[in-house]
C-alpha cells in the first residue's frame, strides 16, 4: 500500500484538505492527525488484515447448515477492526461517529482494499446504509438502528438486484404488504447481495427494494425498506429471527471471502405468525429509489476506492517482484549496464514502463476519487445553500468518473502487475492473480462503468447548463497556467500535453452536449465510455502535475512522474477524442455489417 505519508500528501494537497482542517471545519482535525490516523489504518492493515488475505482466498464464504460462514479467522479480525473504531470515521458524533470527513474516510478504505478487498467490502456497504438512514430515516428507525450501524455492532446491506432485474429496476417484482401496525411484509427472492448473510455480526440490517400493491409501474413506483435479520424488542435487545435467509452463495472469480448471497423474503414464515418478512419504510412510498442512491452514491465512491487499494497493492508487490527478479542486462536508460551480473528487471525498459505507467495511473486514480470525497464534505459542511449546491454539484459530477475510472484502473494496473511477475503471476502463490480477479467484478457492481459513463455525459454534464463542468475544467486550466508560470523550466514538458488534453476535452464535451441538445442521444452515448476515460486521465493527470508544484520533500520524483503521465498517458486523448466524435457513425457501420453477414 501507499506509505501513509503519500496517501495524506494527496489527500491534504492535492484534493485541498488542508485548506479545509486550517479553516477549522472539523474542529480539532489536523494535518497531523490526517497522517497519523492514516498511519494506525497502515498499521492494522499490515499486521491483521493481510496476513488473512491470501488463507481467506483460499478457503472462501461457505454454506453450511444453512449458515454462511466466511473464511477462519475474519469473525475475529473483524470484531478487533470493530473496537478499533474504525466503522464509524465520518459518521456523526451524536450516533456514535467520529465525524471525520468523508475523503480522509475514502483513504483509509484505500488501506483496508489494498490489504484486501474481500474483507473490506463488508464494512463499505454499512456506511451507504448509514447514509441512507441519516438522509431519510424516520425517527424511530434511527433510534433503533444507527448507533448499532455506526459502532459496527451490526452490519448493513443493499438488496436492488433480481433474477429478471439486473441494472434496469424498473422490472422489480419484490412486493410489500401495508400492515395495520405501520409496518410491511416483504416478498421476493434478491441475489448478489454482498454480505447478506455472514459470521460477523448477530444482526444484519438489510435495504430492501420492493414495490407496493397500488405502486405506479416502472421505477417510480420502487419502495425501500429496513429489514432486519433480527426484529427488535422495545428495550432495544434481539427479538425473534425475520423472515429472511439465504438460500445459496455464489461461486465467483474473486472476492471469494465475501459471501454473495441470493435472499429470499417471506417464504419461511415460523408456525403462527404471519407471512412474510417484516420491514419499515425508509423515506415515503414510490419514492425509495431516491432513498437508494443516497446510498448508491456513498457506495460508489466507496467501490472506486476499491479499485485504487487493488491497484496500489498492485503496484507494491510488482515494484517489489522486479526490483528482486534478476535476468539479462538491462541498458543504461533506466540504471542497468554496469557489470556482468544480472539486472533487476526492473531495469529493463519495458518493465520500468509497465511499473511506472502503474504508478502514474494509480496516483490520477487517487486524486480524483479524493476530490470527489472532499466535495462531498464541503456541500455536507457548507454555510450557504449557493455554496452547497456547487459543491453537492461537483460531487455529483465526480462520482461516476471516481467509480468508473478509478476501477478501470484497478483492472488495468493489476493486469500490468500480473506481466510484470511473467509467469509466476499466473500462479496463485505469488498473490499477483488473486489482485486481478478481485479487481475484475469493481468496473461491474455498482452500477457497470457503461452505466456510469452514460449518466456523466446525460445527466452530469448538462448540471445547471453545463455550468458545473465549465468550473471544474478551468480548475483543471488554472494547473496548466500555474506550470507555465513556475520558474521551474522542467515543467514546460507536461504544460504542453495537458494544454492539448485539455482542449480535446473542452471540444468532446461540447461536441456530446450540442448531440444531446439536438436530441442525438444514441450518437452521444456511443462515445460515452471513451468520454469518461478522457476525462479521467486528463483530470487525473492535472492532479498529478499539480501535486509536482508543491515545494515539499519528494517534490523531484513527483515531477518525474507526473510528466511520464502527461507524455505517455494523454497521448491517448487524442484518439479518444476522435471515438467521441466519429464513435457512433462507425459504429452503426460495423453493426449493421455484422447483422448483414449473419446466415
Amino acid at each position: 500500500m501507499a506509505t501513509p505519508h503519500d496517501i495524506a500528501f494527496t489527500l491534504l494537497e492535492v484534493a485541498g484538505l488542508r485548506s479545509d482542517v486550517e479553516a477549522g471545519r472539523y474542529g480539532d482535525l489536523s494535518a497531523d492527525l490526517v497522517e497519523a490516523v492514516l498511519s494506525a489504518a497502515a498499521e492494522f492493515a499490515t499486521g491483521e488484515i493481510e496476513p488473512l488475505a491470501a488463507s481467506g482466498d483460499r478457503q472462501g464464504a461457505r454454506l453450511e447448515d444453512g449458515e454462511v460462514r466466511t473464511p477462519d479467522g475474519w469473525p475475529e479480525l473483524y470484531a478487533r477492526w470493530r473496537d478499533a473504531g474504525w466503522n464509524g470515521l465520518a459518521a456523526p458524533a451524536e450516533h456514535g461517529g467520529q465525524g471525520l470527513p468523508v475523503a480522509l474516510s475514502a483513504a483509509v478504505f484505500e488501506i483496508w482494499n489494498s490489504a484486501s478487498m474481500a474483507f473490506a467490502i463488508g464494512p463499505t456497504l454499512t456506511v451507504g446504509a448509514i447514509e441512507a438512514l441519516l438522509a431519510h430515516g424516520s425517527p424511530m428507525l434511527k433510534v433503533r438502528y444507527l448507533e448499532k450501524l455506526v459502532s459496527g455492532a451490526w452490519m448493513g446491506t443493499m438488496n436492488l438486484t433480481e433474477p429478471q432485474s439486473g441494472s434496469d429496476l424498473s422490472g422489480l417484482r419484490t412486493r410489500a404488504e401495508r400492515q395495520a401496525d405501520g409496518s410491511y411484509r416483504i416478498f421476493g427472492h434478491k441475489i448478489f447481495i454482498t454480505y447478506g448473510e455472514h459470521d460477523w455480526t448477530d444482526n444484519i440490517v438489510h435495504l430492501v427494494l420492493a414495490r407496493l400493491p397500488d405502486a405506479p409501474p416502472g421505477v417510480k413506483g420502487i419502495s425501500l425498506f429496513l429489514v432486519p435479520k433480527h426484529l427488535i424488542e422495545e428495550d432495544g435487545s434481539l427479538g425473534r429471527r425475520n423472515d429472511v435467509v439465504c438460500a445459496s452463495i455464489e461461486h465467483k472469480l474473486g472476492i471469494h471471502g465475501s459471501p454473495t448471497c441470493t435472499m429470499i423474503y417471506g417464504e419461511g414464515s415460523a408456525p403462527g405468525e404471519a407471512p412474510g418478512a417484516v420491514g419499515w419504510l425508509i423515506g415515503e412510498e414510490n419514492r425509495g429509489l431516491a432513498c437508494m442512491f443516497t446510498m448508491m452514491n456513498n457506495a460508489r465512491l466507496l467501490v472506486g476506492v476499491q479499485g485504487l487499494g487493488v491497484a496500489e497493492a498492485a503496484c507494491r508487490k510488482a515494484e517489489a517482484y522486479a526490483s528482486e527478479r534478476r535476468q539479462g542486462r538491462a541498458t543504461r536508460l533506466v540504471g542497468g549496464g554496469a557489470g556482468t551480473d544480472e539486472s533487476p528487471i526492473a531495469q529493463h525498459p519495458d518493465v520500468a514502463a509497465m511499473l511506472t505507467t502503474m504508478k502514474a495511473l494509480t496516483g490520477a486514480a487517487r486524486a480524483i476519487v479524493y476530490a470527489c470525497g472532499l466535495a462531498a464534505d464541503r456541500a455536507r459542511a457548507a454555510q450557504h445553500p449557493a455554496e452547497q449546491r456547487r459543491w453537492k454539484a461537483r460531487a455529483d459530477l465526480l462520482t461516476p468518473v471516481a467509480k468508473a475510472f478509478a476501477t478501470d484502473v484497478g483492472v488495468e494496473v493489476a493486469s500490468l502487475g500480473l506481466q510484470v511477475h511473467g509467469g509466476t503471476g499466473y500462479i496463485e502463490e505469488t498473490g499477483a492473480a488473486r489482485l486481478l480477479r478481485d479487481a475484475r467484478i469493481a468496473p461491474i457492481y455498482e452500477g457497470t462503468n457503461g452505466i456510469q459513463a452514460i449518466d456523466l455525459v446525460t445527466r452530469k454534464l448538462g448540471l445547471f447548463d453545463g455550468a458545473v463542468f465549465d468550473d471544474y475544467h478551468e480548475e483543471m486550466a488554472a494547473i496548466v497556467d500555474a506550470l507555465r508560470a513556475s520558474a521551474d523550466g522542467g515543467f514546460d514538458e507536461m504544460a504542453e500535453p495537458l494544454t492539448g488534453a485539455l482542449d480535446d476535452w473542452r471540444q468532446a464535451t461540447r461536441f456530446l452536449q450540442t448531440c444531446l441538445a439536438g436530441g442525438e442521444t444514441d450518437t452521444a452515448l456511443a462515445g460515452a465510455t471513451a468520454y469518461l476515460r478522457l476525462f479521467g486521465l486528463t483530470a487525473g493527470t492535472a492532479y498529478l502535475a499539480k501535486g509536482a508544484l508543491v515545494d515539499a520533500p519528494g517534490r523531484g520524483h513527483r515531477q518525474a512522474l507526473a510528466r511520464f503521465a502527461a507524455v505517455t498517458l494523454l497521448a491517448e486523448a487524442s484518439g479518444l477524442k476522435r471515438r467521441i466524435l466519429q464513435g457512433a457513425a462507425v459504429l452503426q457501420a460495423a453493426r449493421l455489417a455484422v447483422e448483414e453477414a449473419r446466415p
